[in-house]
């Protein structure tokens, strides 16, 4: 039987606000633990518009979509702006990564006193480098709401110097995270809902072949068929591709759906395959019935061990397991950009000191800054006129109009069209050829990792729920951030993952909207609903009341996630400077492009690399 809203906790007012309000948090600096240390300055910034701490629905939140929605959707026309004597030497649209990057690299070339304006939609910068912080327990806990990983051994030597110029150092932030999203004690569990009873699995992963836990699949809830077809899986290492012509094997590790592949080379039925479908969600944003063999062996989903010699090649396609990491993702970098454009935000911060950095929003904005950084700013319009550009945007229900001699365009590729109308035709096309992969990111904080460190966990894979996986963000305990995890103290409980797109037979574009459309339109008591009943299921039984440990949620809600990157299975191979994003990412007169979107690619090195680019492009 089913819980109640109530039984689950719905009711409890901390979990269902929105955001934290001044005067909660007033009372919780009052309430806070002597074993955390708070200087009067740290006590006033808990009661100010600090967006990292807002819990509740994050992400595309209310308010950062809106304006944009009536523009592109509805065709709403932001007639009669108001123009200011406001002029700048650059303005950009979008205040992520990318359009950091180009603020910072605009004053290298053309002089630290340039004038500077990012405007953003959100209520923070960043992007989807998005920092969550906690304070409801006695000490600040840190995680990440989206882009979190350096893949820094695949840097280009370019983003290699920038990230040191930042006085970011890689390797020593490789060094000390002792962090494996959950794979260093991994579970499945199998939901009551789902499958009838819950049953939790440790030590079992799948991104491994679990040679030595082998016989815990028989406790799986399936047929003894499927049972015996999936251990057959793992233990055999017979090339299953023997025999066939080199065009062959081609076909069937580029042109063939893994999930196809495990049906018809590996001879899995369809209920055992239908464990693989979330394996990918939070990683790729596109499920594995979408991605070819190579592309799902190269995300760590198993099946290289029965493909031969052709295993080792898809494998070591695979980007380097090795990465850097901020206690708050690559949301630090952006922290360190805004510190070297605004001085003033966080005075004297450093890269090794930036996790614990006190960020004042309030100077973002001011007359006499040479770089501002404006939030909750929709662009609607971006116009060459003569020599210089003509922006608008809305802030507040006002329409306002100012110019610069430069624009970026640090925004994704979709809205684009909306926003500059003049551009051509086939570049618009373009544009919309990218249509961005929904992803969502939960941070649930909970009182301890008591009923984890019980199960011997520190994560789970979740085949049957809307998150493919929860986990630990214990590890991550870099740059000034070292919290004390012992068996009382919170922690973050991340879950990760994607919306089932709306049917698996449908172009990819129609499977991305269609998901997009399910992610937007669940509601914030949605995520806490689901989130609540899995804690409860896989966690209740170790004594964890989901009633009363739950101190905060907060739900990264990404309908606009990854950066649209050509699947084997449905993009064809485009010659040099014919393939879409470069088309798309033209500059047209003083208007020049910078994102993820213009990269086919949605790794941060990607956004930093077309930051240069765009900035390159301007004369």
């Amino acid at each position: 039987m089913k819980k109640s809203d109530e039984q689950l906790g719905m009711n409890k007012s901390i979990a269902r606000r929105d955001f934290i309000q001044a005067t909660a948090l007033t009372s919780l600096g009052l309430m806070l633990s002597t074993s955390c240390v708070f200087t009067n300055k740290e006590k006033e910034s808990l009661v100010k518009d600090y967006p990292p701490l807002k819990t509740g629905m994050r992400g595309s939140h209310d308010g950062s979509y809106e304006t944009a929605h009536a523009l592109a959707r509805q065709g709403v026309q932001f007639k009669n702006p108001v123009d200011t004597d406001e002029y700048y030497d650059l303005i950009i649209v979008g205040a992520g990564i990318s359009g950091l990057t180009a603020a910072y690299e605009y004053r290298k070339k053309f002089g630290d006193e340039s004038k500077i304006l990012i405007l953003d939609n959100h209520d923070d910068f960043g992007g989807h480098a998005k920092r969550n912080e906690f304070d409801q327990s006695s000490c600040m806990r840190l995680s990440w709401g989206g882009t979190m990983n350096l893949e820094y051994t695949s840097f280009s030597q370019p983003v290699l110097d920038f990230i040191a110029e930042l006085g970011i150092d890689v390797n020593a932030l490789h060094k000390k995270i002792k962090f494996d999203y959950g794979n260093d004690k991994p579970a499945i569990w199998f939901d009551k809902d789902t499958f009838g009873e819950n049953i939790l699995i440790p030590g079992f992963s799948m991104y491994s072949r679990n040679e030595d836990v082998i016989d815990q699949i028989d406790k799986f809830p399936l047929s003894e068929q499927g049972i015996e077809a999936l251990k057959a899986f793992y233990t055999k290492d017979d090339n299953v591709l023997e025999g066939l012509s080199e065009k062959e094997i081609e076909n069937v590790l580029y042109k063939t759906s893994y999930t196809d592949f495990l049906e018809q080379h590996c001879q899995l039925p369809k209920e055992v395959v239908e464990l693989f479908i979330k394996a990918t969600d939070g990683y790729w944003g596109v499920q594995p019935h979408s991605l070819s063999v190579a592309e799902a062996v190269s995300a760590w989903l198993p099946g290289d061990h029965r493909i031969g010699e052709s295993g080792k090649e898809v494998r070591g396609n695979n980007e380097s397991e090795e990465v850097a990491m901020f206690p708050d993702g690559n949301a630090s970098i952006a922290r360190l950009l805004v510190c070297s454009l605004i001085p003033d935000v966080c005075p004297e911060t450093t890269a090794k000191t930036i996790a614990m950095a006190e960020f004042d929003y309030s100077k973002l904005d001011l007359p006499n800054n040479a770089t501002k950084i404006r939030l909750s700013s929709t662009v609607v319009n971006a116009k060459n006129e003569a020599n210089e550009v003509a922006v608008t945007y809305v802030k507040n229900g006002k329409t306002i109009r100012i110019r610069s001699k430069h624009s970026v365009l640090a925004c994704y590729h979709a809205i684009i069209p909306h926003i500059c109308p003049e551009l051509p035709d086939h570049q618009k096309k373009a544009q919309q050829y990218q249509v961005k992969h929904p992803m969502l990111v939960t941070n649930v904080l909970v009182k301890n990792s008591t009923a984890l460190d019980a199960l011997g966990i520190s994560g789970a894979y979740c085949p049957g729920r809307m998150h493919a996986k929860v986990f630990m963000t214990k590890g991550v305990n870099t740059v000034g951030y070292q919290p004390d995890y012992n068996k009382d103290e919170a922690v973050p409980l991340m879950f990760w993952g994607m919306m089932e797109p709306p049917a698996r037979d449908i172009p990819i574009h129609a499977q991305l909207r269609g998901a997009r459309m399910t992610l937007f339109q669940k509601k914030f008591e949605d995520f806490e609903r689901e989130v609540r009943t899995v804690l409860d299921g896989l966690l209740g039984p170790a004594g964890f009341d989901v009633a009363e440990d739950i101190l905060a949620i907060t739900v990264n809600r990404w309908s606009h996630g990854y950066s649209y990157s050509y699947l084997d299975l449905w993009d064809k191979k485009y010659k040099l400077s014919e393939a879409p994003h470069e088309i798309a990412r033209q500059p047209i007169g003083n208007i020049s492009i910078a994102n993820c979107d213009a990269a086919a690619s949605a790794y941060s090195q990607a956004a930093i690399e077309e930051a240069f680019r765009a900035v390159r492009e301007l004369k």
